[in-house]
C-alpha cells in the first residue's frame, strides 16, 4: 500500500483541532529512549531515490532464512504453504473488513465460523470468538472477563508468564485503582489464576493442581498458550475456564512482530461475558445455510455500560490465513507438524548437553528450551549474530531461550554448537 503524505497545511489544521503544537507532542507518553530508529534520513527526495535509499537499509537485514535461527519467545519461525497466500486473496474473501452486512460477507463469515470451530476443538472449550488482536491482549481481556464473572479484582499468576504478556496485563490494569496482580496461590479475593503452558522458559505444565486451587477459592482458571502447535502433542486444556493465546504459528509469518492472531475460547456458561465477536450458522428464508454475527458485545452495538470490551474488531485476514493452513494440514498433519517441532527441540537439547559451558534447564518441553551458559547471554547473542547465527533470546544474565521448529535443520544445530564451543 502506497503512503500518501498529508500536505503541511492539512497537518497544521489537524493539529490545531487536536490541540497540539507539533507531531512530536502526539508521542509525549512514549519514553525518549524508545523514540527514533537511528536512521539518518536525507531531506526530501524523488520516489526512485527514496526506494533506492530504503532498499539499501533493507539489504542490511538478516532474516530468519539467511542462516541458523533459534529465536522464539512468543513468535515462532514456521513454514507457511504458498497456497495460504493464494487462497486468502480470492474474491470470496475480499469483502468488507468487518462483516456488518452478512448478505455480502458470507465468505468472510463462513471462514470465521470455521476458525472458531478449529479453536474450540484445539482448546477443548465450548465456544471461541472470531479472534482478538494478539496473544497478549487476548490474555488481558481474559483477566477482565474473569473479573466480570467473579465480581473480584485480584489476579494471580500461577507460573512464569511471558514477560511481554505480563507488561500488557499491568498496562490494562493500571486503569483501575483496586486491582492487585500477585504470584502464588489464589484466595477468596482472586478473580483468576493465569497459567501458561509451555511457560516462558519452555516448561510444560499440567493443570490439575491449578484447577483444584481455583475450585477451592472460587477463581477462574485461565490457560495461556503461546505456541498453538503444542496442542498437536499436548492435551487440550479442558480443565480451564478460559483458554487464550497466540496463533501466529499457523498461517502467519513472523512479520517483525505482527500483525498476529489472538485466540480466545471459554466454557459456554461464560459466553455472554466474552469479549469481541462471535459468528454463528443459521438458515435464510429459503432454508439455505448462512452465517451471521451472532454476538458482538461492544459499545458500538449495545449500551456502553453493557459492553464487555472496547475491542473494535477481530483479526479477520489473519484468522482466515490460520483457517486455510489448518484446513490444509488436517488433524493428522497438525499432529505431524507438532511432532516435527518436538523432535527438532530434542535434537537441539541433546546436542547442547554435549557443549562445555552449557546446561539445559528443562525437564520437559515442547519446541523451546532454556539453557544456562558460562558467560553473558546478551554478549553471546551479539557474538553469534556476527557469525550469522541468531542464537535465541536472553532470558537473564546467563540464560538463553532457544526455539527449534520444523524449519530447524541438523546443520543449523551443528553450526550453533560449533560456535558455542569456540566462544564459551
Amino acid at each position: 500500500m502506497r503512503y500518501l503524505p498529508q500536505a503541511k497545511k492539512s497537518r497544521e489544521e489537524m493539529m490545531k483541532v487536536i490541540g497540539v503544537d507539533s507531531v512530536e507532542d502526539l508521542y509525549a507518553d512514549i519514553p525518549k529512549s524508545e523514540m527514533g530508529f537511528g536512521f539518518d534520513l536525507p531531506d526530501h527526495q524523488g520516489e526512485l531515490a527514496v526506494e533506492r535509499y530504503m532498499g539499501a537499509y533493507a539489504n542490511q537485514n538478516h532474516a530468519a532464512p539467511d542462516g541458523p535461527f533459534f529465536l522464539g519467545a512468543g513468535v515462532y519461525y514456521h513454514h507457511v504453504p504458498s497456497t495460504v497466500d493464494y487462497i486468502i486473496q480470492r474474491s470470496e474473501f475480499l469483502t468488507a473488513y468487518t462483516p456488518y452486512q452478512p448478505e455480502i460477507a458470507q465468505g468472510t463469515l463462513q471462514a470465521l465460523f470455521e476458525y472458531q470451530s478449529f479453536i474450540a476443538l484445539l482448546t477443548g472449550q465450548d465456544v471461541a470468538n472470531a479472534s482478538l488482536y494478539d496473544g497478549a491482549t487476548a490474555m488481558a481481556e481474559a483477566a477482565l472477563m474473569a473479573q466480570r464473572v467473579t465480581k473480584r479484582r485480584k489476579i494471580v499468576l500461577g507460573n512464569d508468564l511471558h514477560q511481554d504478556y505480563k507488561k500488557v496485563l499491568e498496562a490494562y490494569m493500571s486503569n483501575f485503582n483496586d486491582v492487585e496482580i500477585t504470584q502464588g496461590a489464589p484466595d477468596d479475593a482472586s478473580a483468576c489464576v493465569i497459567v501458561q503452558s509451555p511457560d516462558f522458559f519452555g516448561n510444560v505444565h499440567k493443570y490439575e493442581s491449578f484447577r483444584k486451587q481455583c475450585d477451592e477459592s472460587g477463581a477462574l482458571l485461565i490457560v495461556v498458550i503461546n505456541e498453538i502447535i503444542s496442542l498437536g502433542l499436548l492435551p487440550a486444556p479442558v480443565e480451564a475456564d478460559i483458554v487464550c493465546g497466540e496463533a501466529q504459528s499457523i498461517g502467519l509469518p513472523m512479520s517483525y512482530g505482527g500483525p498476529h492472531l489472538g485466540f480466545f475460547a471459554c466454557k459456554e456458561k461464560y459466553l455472554r461475558q466474552m469479549p469481541g465477536r462471535l459468528c454463528g450458522m443459521t438458515e435464510d428464508a429459503d432454508g439455505k445455510r448462512g452465517f451471521v454475527l451472532t454476538l458482538s458485545t461492544r459499545e458500538q452495538h449495545i449500551r456502553r455500560d453493557k459492553a464487555t470490551s472496547n475491542i473494535c474488531t477481530n483479526q479477520g485476514l489473519c484468522a482466515l490465513a490460520f483457517t486455510v493452513h489448518m484446513s490444509l494440514l488436517g488433524e493428522d498433519g497438525f499432529k505431524d507438524l507438532a511432532r516435527l517441532n518436538h523432535e527438532a527441540a530434542i535434537k537441539l537439547a541433546d546436542a547442547l548437553r554435549k557443549v562445555k559451558g552449557v546446561k539445559v534447564l528443562n525437564d520437559s518441553f515442547f519446541n523451546e528450551i532454556t539453557v544456562e551458559i558460562n558467560g553473558d547471554a546478551n554478549a553471546l547473542i551479539k557474538d553469534l549474530a556476527e557469525q550469522g547465527i541468531i542464537a535465541g533470546y536472553a532470558a537473564g544474565q546467563n540464560r538463553l531461550l532457544l526455539a527449534a521448529t520444523e524449519m530447524t535443520q541438523d546443520t543449523d544445530i551443528e553450526a550453533l554448537c560449533a560456535a558455542l564451543n569456540k566462544v564459551l
